[in-house]
């Protein structure tokens, strides 16, 4: 069977990391499209197998395959993070496992990286495939419109919410602090959630710091700062919510020299996060600093990762990927409404009805990239958070008696301390 010989066979497939909510989006993208009368073929592991061109890795899908697994964490599909355009050889052997699976119509379920990986193909194809891409990331990094969340995202703020209220409740009784890293590739939108939601110590994000690379000298500053004006206030522990993303913006030699470890770039030639261990090295270098003064503080370093991106869906997102689902069949049955949809586009929702965006809107003019959606350092949602973390603020340091006891903690002179940490208060977003 040819591509697009009678348009009846629609196609599922899922990139990127797990996000609660994945198999949801399945179902009701079956369901509907078995309903319009298609016949729907799941593909397994992405575009990893189209890529080597075969077209054996896949499954029929019938609404009696799909109708109870809405509630279900992962993906029966499962995923993967190969890209169909890692080369043009890539490229040619997953159009043609397309065309030889008669597929003319794809639903793809994934963030970014998926959906230019999927806007390459289509404009490849030449219209002969359409797609409708679902923003599944639990970073919440794609700009949907109205500021809507990206599926995922709340289930994974909740379960992460409940295990930091657990951390700091240890923290608590046995006067230790955490460091806990949460995912977030290049913004800090979940760990300011969990952070916000759980009353943590203080959340750190990449969007705090106005350039390409953090010093590690600085983000220390940040961690170490707080822990002294905890002991300042008179409290011996706490927890740090961390975006890893901040791990992509350290000097990469400077991390392989503090861990003892190279890293490494995945196919899309990103750092591959799971070789930087933020939390180690962060709880490390502090650790270090009160050793050299002859203190020592009791840390602990967790990361929040793959039990919150495996986890079942919260009904908010169940019920906002059936929607999903549904309306991506819906675009694929119509006429598209404008030019640049023809080929396809990220389907979405705004108010209270579909709205799709095409895969131009998604692109940065600059770069040819996904655009990202990065934490808004104005926003009300950030200013809120930032008032209520326990950080070194200017009126630390302008305030001579505070100075001086968070020189005491530190066993330093007041300008010592001046001089290591006033540097912090302004990469510092938001300055109350």
């Amino acid at each position: 069977m040819q591509i697009g010989d009678d348009g009846k066979r629609l196609g599922i497939l899922v990139g990127g990391g797990p996000a609660p909510g994945i198999n949801s989006a399945i179902s009701a993208a079956t369901i509907e499209a078995v309903n319009s009368g298609l016949e729907v073929i799941g593909i397994y592991d992405g575009f990893q197998n189209l890529a080597e061109g075969r077209t054996d890795a896949v499954r029929p899908l019938v609404i009696a395959d799909v109708s109870r697994i809405h509630y279900q964490g992962g993906s029966i599909l499962r995923t993967s993070r190969a890209s169909p355009i890692e080369s043009r050889e890539h490229l040619e052997r997953t159009l043609r496992a397309l065309r030889e699976l008669g597929i003319s119509k794809l639903v793809s379920i994934g963030g970014d990286g998926t959906a230019f990986a999927v806007s390459e193909v289509l404009a490849a194809a030449d219209g002969a495939l359409r797609g409708a891409h679902i923003p599944k990331t639990i970073d919440n990094d794609l700009p949907l419109p109205t500021g809507r969340p990206t599926f995922g995202f709340e289930t994974a703020r909740h379960v992460g919410t409940d295990l930091v209220l657990n951390l700091m409740e240890d923290a608590r009784t046995t006067n230790r602090w955490y460091f806990a890293v949460v995912m977030g590739r290049s913004t800090g939108h979940l760990a300011l959630g969990i952070g916000r939601a759980s009353g943590a110590t203080l959340s750190v994000i990449p969007e705090e710091f106005p350039h390409d690379h953090i010093s590690l000298t600085d983000l220390c500053n940040i961690l170490e700062g707080a822990i002294l004006k905890r002991r300042v206030m008179g409290s011996a522990h706490g927890v740090a919510v961390l975006a890893e993303g901040l791990g992509v913006k350290l000097d990469e030699r400077e991390v392989a020299e503090a861990q003892g470890a190279r890293v490494t770039h995945d196919a899309f030639g990103r750092i591959r996060l799971g070789d930087i261990a933020l939390g180690s090295v962060l709880r490390s270098q502090v650790q270090k600093r009160f050793a050299a003064r002859g203190d020592s503080v009791a840390i602990n370093d967790v990361t929040l990762g793959y039990a919150i991106r495996g986890a079942h869906p919260i009904p908010f997102d169940v019920d906002y990927t059936r929607i999903l689902g549904n309306l991506a069949v819906q675009f694929l049955l119509e006429e598209p409404a404008r030019e640049e949809l023809r080929l396809g586009g990220l389907v979405c929702v705004a108010d209270g009805g579909m709205h799709v965006m095409s895969f131009r809107e998604l692109r940065d003019s600059d770069t040819g990239q996904s655009r990202i959606r990065m934490v808004d350092l104005q926003s009300h949602e950030y200013m809120v958070a930032r008032k209520y973390m326990i950080r070194l603020e200017p009126r630390d340091f302008e305030d001579h008696a505070m100075r001086e006891r968070l020189a005491g903690a530190a066993r330093m002179t007041p300008t010592e301390f001046g001089k290591s940490f006033q540097s912090v208060v302004g990469l510092q977003g938001v300055q109350t």
